[in-house]
């Protein structure tokens, strides 16, 4: 059986030994682009590789056409999957820090557009793992055989910047923002140089999938969230976005999680939105946020 969004530590330690399952360590800090690789080293699932979310996971940056971590090529892509040994049968998981951290669902995306589904993020991240005494390695582990990995790439996961901008105007998509509320309202705005949000956008904090332990919230609940927050439309009728396409990745995961189907991902997202002079902002509280309890401002 494939796993395709969520597993358990538990789950996941049973096919350690498995030389068709792939592990990856995806631990990232926004404050400092070494800490996951240093972390990595420290300490990581026992035959776990590591990707850069930088090096291996983004392209190149353009200012005012790709947003901070734009997608690399396909055929960058590829070259990294194939490097890392994942073939047509090869069951991926991705790990990260745990808790409120986002980077794994941004590989689960990835792969998924690259058209591999049996890829799932382990929930609870690294700290659960460690947490349930699993077994650990040090250092760089002994690379996987390279294979060649076979692409059938869905472009209509993606949404441009063009299409959000007639979102705006049309209202024909949900616009959900995986920001923080503060951010949303264009508040202590600290990473990127213009503060706010997509004008129709909804606060979809990315946090609130997770229970106070750090896991995912349980399917129902979920499912509720996420059906208030896109109002009268539904998955394919919805597009996310969040700071630099990271952290909306972690909404697709839920909502997919859900049995909700799949949602779009504006990749650049804000960095890239906030870049080009004339794009309307808005900042404050949404309608929707004023008119109900969705964000528990």
């Amino acid at each position: 059986m494939a796993f395709n969004t969520l597993i358990s530590v538990a789950e996941a330690a049973q096919h350690l030994d498995d030389p068709n399952w792939v592990f990856v360590d995806v631990r990232y800090s926004l404050q400092e682009e070494a800490w996951g690789r240093r972390e990595y080293l420290l300490s990581h699932v026992k035959g776990a590789i590591f990707a850069s979310l930088s090096d291996d996971l983004s392209g190149e940056v353009v200012r005012g056409k790709t947003g901070r971590h734009p997608f690399p090529t396909q055929a960058d892509f590829v070259a990294t999957l194939s490097r890392w040994g994942i073939g047509p049968k090869t069951q991926v998981v991705a790990y990260d820090g745990g808790p409120g951290v986002s980077a794994a669902s941004r590989l689960w995306f990835m792969l998924r557009w690259a058209g591999h589904d049996a890829v799932a993020v382990m929930d609870g991240g690294f700290k659960f793992w460690q947490t349930a005494g699993l077994p650990c390695a040090s250092g760089d582990e002994n690379p996987r055989i390279p294979s060649q990995f076979e692409a059938q790439f869905r472009p209509n996961m993606l949404a441009s910047a063009d299409e959000v901008l007639g979102i705006t105007n049309s209202h024909s998509h949900a616009l959900l923002d995986a920001r923080s509320y503060e951010r949303f309202r264009g508040e202590n705005e600290t990473i990127d140089p213009v503060g706010g949000h997509i004008p129709s956008a909804t606060c979809a904090f990315y946090n609130d999938n997770l229970t106070a332990e750090g896991q995912f919230k349980p399917t129902e609940q979920l499912r509720q969230r996420f059906t208030k927050l896109m109002g009268s439309k539904n998955a394919a009728e919805t597009v996310l976005y969040c700071g630099s396409g990271v952290s909306a990745c972690h909404n697709a995961l839920a909502m997919m999680h859900a049995g909700l189907g799949e949602a779009r991902l504006y990749v650049g997202s804000w960095s890239d939105w906030s870049s080009v002079a004339g794009r309307p902002v808005a900042k404050g509280e949404s309608m929707k946020m004023k008119n109900t309890e969705i964000c528990n401002l």
